[in-house]
């Protein structure tokens, strides 16, 4: 299903006319050079555009349906998956997807929030917010990946935990609470990467992480635009201006300096035109990141994130 944001569609309107000139070009009428010129146009605009983004844009960016999910994320950089279900206490959670696989032949975990692309599967995945029961499956599966000794992925797409009556009274605060502490003990590796939206607590529950990452276009922060501005302003339709006042995007929050370890590239005009060459950078820095923490015992993994989380921390006199 194709999507396009506002701002994409001039270059959308330019390779539109790209297509149309290759379709009418014959062995009698030649448009290669018009062709030239027009991708060399396009090009340049994309170029332009996705440099000088706001931070609503980035976040409508963080959001676009198109964007690769954890499942694509899992089929170009993992092999031999296979997914867990069920929290052994009440039902399977499709909002999270949780399971074990293998990177360049080693065998770890993987949990990721997974949104859906048509309506059908956006209500299956209850638009990437997990109950309760999808935390304690990934910590179901954390547990044993620390088990068998395996290092653990875990990919965050989330608005936020799911805020429903259910999921209170099953206990939404307490999943969460209890798998910030548990992974925080955790004595295997654990990176984490930001794909698209960070949404609060229900990001955070699978994010306590050694490494702590983020895709240029993602955001992260403890509130949506839309939720910051109809607390602040009774009026949700000021998300814009609530987005420049959260400074959420990538950049924002590498520049703090203590809360992610890295941005990782994406290709121009973002993740969702190449996801294949999104997940091959991904893929490369995943790697170079659980090189460094393989040389680290688990009671040092365990003190290194401890200490990570505690400097997270600003005090102002």
């Amino acid at each position: 299903m194709q999507f396009h944001l506002d701002f994409e569609k001039p270059i959308i309107d330019l390779e539109r006319k790209i297509r149309e000139l290759r379709d009418f070009s014959t062995e009698n009428v030649d448009f290669t050079s018009d062709i030239k010129k027009l991708e060399k146009k396009a090009a340049k605009l994309r170029e332009d555009i996705f440099s000088n983004l706001n931070r609503w844009q980035r976040t409508q960016l963080a959001r676009h349906m198109n964007r690769p999910y954890t499942l694509d994320y899992v089929n170009h950089i993992f092999t031999d998956w296979f997914e867990v279900h069920g929290d052994r206490n009440f039902r399977d959670d499709p909002a999270l997807v949780c399971g074990f696989a293998r990177l360049d032949g080693e065998p770890c975990a993987v949990i990721g929030h997974q949104k859906g692309r048509d309506t059908k599967e956006k209500v299956y995945r209850n638009f990437g917010m997990p109950n309760p029961e999808g935390y304690r499956k990934a910590l179901r599966v954390m547990q044993m990946a620390e088990q068998f000794g395996l290092p653990i992925f875990c990919f965050v797409d989330t608005p936020g935990a799911f805020p429903g009556i259910g999921a209170e009274e099953r206990g939404q605060a307490e999943a969460i609470a209890r798998n910030l502490r548990e992974m925080a003990a955790l004595s295997v590796p654990v990176i984490v990467t930001v794909t698209g939206e960070g949404g609060s607590g229900g990001a955070l529950a699978i994010a306590v992480g050694n490494r702590v990452l983020m895709m240029e276009y993602s955001v992260y922060a403890v509130i949506s635009p839309e939720g910051c501005a109809a607390i602040l302003w009774s009026d949700g339709t000021k998300g814009p201006i609530a987005a420049e006042a959260l400074k959420l995007t990538a950049a924002d929050i590498d520049a703090l300096g203590c809360v992610i370890d890295e941005v990782i590239p994406e290709p121009l005009g973002g993740a969702h035109n190449d996801p294949a060459a999104a997940a091959a950078q991904v893929k490369k820095v995943l790697k170079k990141h659980l090189a460094e923490l393989q040389e680290l015992s688990g009671e040092e993994l365990v003190e290194q994130r401890y200490q990570k989380f505690r400097a997270m921390t600003m005090v102002a006199e």
